[in-house]
């Protein structure tokens, strides 16, 4: 079966841009129109609204989107059902996580995958890994490593594999002192994440001290805080382990806030009808 189509379909739904979605693909963006257009005669509706400033979803593509997704699943877990009865597992899994967390959990995990199960590919993507639950969500990603949030989808298996601390930090030269009083925090400039569970600790740590903190930048990574604190911008917040890890550490220094916000439970989750693949089922077994 050719599901190069919905693959191509599904790369220009998430970029809703021709050239990033054709170097995704490795085709150029004459063929992924191409593809489009043949996707569309074929269906009888357009999938895009598009011209010359823009792409986007049309309704009925994004009910096609949805489709595109589950088929994509369902095809890639009866072949590798139908592999494993045959002979030895082989294909590809896709798997996401921050740069920290690829050479601090995932190379131990991954090592021991690849002895027992040298024909299976690992696809290792890297980013920020705050959105990491959203992509399992969606199915763009087969397995990631993420904190725990508070609330967790019945949808998805989270299976824990340590614990980090989250730390506030000032730069190492101590040329922002750290803050104690309301006021003083106030007018402290403060380094932190855009969105997710270290945001929102850290949004409610200020809430219950009564603090309107006073936000200098908001960056996707934990790395670029730890980054944009050693340059002495800011106080930020960061998991231990992003410290541990950075080329910066000795840059930056821990500050003693009490009280200490939650440690990340840092653990894979996987989309639970994604198990049905052998091949995930096999990665998630090996933990």
């Amino acid at each position: 079966m050719d599901l190069k189509p919905l693959r191509h379909f599904l790369s220009l739904a998430e970029t809703l841009h021709f050239g990033r979605a054709s170097a995704a693909c490795h085709v150029s963006p004459s063929t992924l129109s191409r593809s489009i257009q043949h996707l569309e005669n074929n269906l009888g509706v357009y999938l895009f609204e598009r011209d010359n400033r823009s792409v986007s979803l049309t309704t009925e593509g994004i009910r096609f989107e949805r489709y595109a997704r589950e088929t994509l699943i369902q095809w890639s877990a009866i072949r590798n059902e139908l592999i494993a009865e045959s002979k030895e597992l082989k294909g590809e899994i896709s798997v996401y996580c921050s740069v920290t967390a690829s050479y601090s959990f995932l190379y131990d995990i991954l090592k021991r995958f690849r002895q027992r199960y040298p024909s299976i590919e690992i696809k290792l993507h890297t980013g920020d890994p705050d959105s990491a639950i959203d992509l399992i969500s969606s199915g763009k990603e087969d397995i990631a490593i993420s904190a725990r949030p508070d609330s967790l989808s019945s949808e998805i298996q989270f299976h824990s594999i340590g614990l980090s601390p989250l730390v506030f930090i000032g730069p190492a030269s101590g040329e922002i002192p750290p803050p104690g009083t309301v006021e003083e925090w106030s007018k402290t400039p403060m380094i932190l994440s855009e969105k997710g569970i270290g945001r929102q600790r850290v949004d409610h740590w200020f809430s219950t001290k009564g603090i309107k903190p006073k936000i200098y930048a908001q960056v996707a990574g934990n790395e670029a805080i730890v980054s944009m604190v050693s340059l002495g911008f800011g106080v930020g917040v960061v998991p231990q382990i992003v410290l541990d890890n950075s080329p910066l550490s000795d840059k930056v220094k821990i500050l003693n806030i009490t009280p200490w916000l939650a440690a990340y439970d840092v653990g894979l989750c996987v989309l639970d009808k994604k198990l049905k693949s052998p091949l995930i089922r096999a990665f998630w077994e090996l933990l």
